[in-house]
């Protein structure tokens, strides 16, 4: 499917997808407990904050900034305390993993997919491109549509607008286009509802 010659577009989803989640998760875990043990109720609380709206295709002007005071509320604690937690355990320090995590099979296929004059675009349900930085020497993408951050979509996945934006900043007809990510229930719904192929990373 990847290398079906109708393809023009790879749309890549970022977390589970260019790195392995499992050991991230544990490496992240061991942080948490050792460093910022108090930190966790408000991740935990983020977290359930990201499913409910994802659930209940809420649409905002930034569902991440609404998660973010959603959560706020919910814990009776200030929006700037928990974006900076957030930003902190969630963005900023699992990065230095993620070069030693990733799948460094796709990150070649879709390098040949672009030396061969495809497109690459990612389309993150979170804030991406200071994960990014642990990418720069082995990827780059056409087009980044992240939520939380400027141009991002107002809806999250499996709402297929973020993908449909990318398809749109790229030029890319949305059946010319590949979805690839690590849920099924998100990435490949979007990827349906949009009308784009789908490819499932596990």
């Amino acid at each position: 499917m990847a290398n079906s010659p109708q393809i023009q577009a790879w749309l890549v989803d970022l977390d589970g997808t260019l790195y392995s989640p499992k050991p991230l998760k544990a490496l992240m875990a061991l942080e948490l407990l050792l460093l910022g043990a108090w930190n966790i109720r408000t991740l935990r609380a983020f977290r359930k904050q990201h499913e409910r709206l994802r659930a209940e295709a809420v649409q905002a002007p930034s569902p991440f900034a609404e998660q973010v005071a959603r959560t706020a509320s919910e814990l009776s604690l200030s929006e700037e305390h928990v974006k900076q937690v957030v930003t902190r355990w969630m963005v900023e320090r699992p990065t230095k993993w993620l070069r030693l995590l990733a799948r460094k099979g796709l990150l070649q296929e879709m390098n040949e997919f672009q030396a061969l004059g495809g497109r690459l675009a990612l389309v993150s349900d979170y804030p991406a491109r200071h994960k990014l930085r642990a990418f720069t020497r082995d990827v780059h993408f056409d087009v980044i549509v992240a939520n939380g951050e400027d141009g991002g979509p107002s809806r999250l996945k499996p709402d297929p607008e973020g993908y449909l934006l990318a398809a749109t900043r790229l030029g890319v007809a949305p059946a010319a286009c590949l979805v690839i990510g690590d849920r099924d229930d998100a990435d490949g719904a979007a990827a349906r509802a949009a009308g784009m192929q789908f490819r499932w990373v596990r």
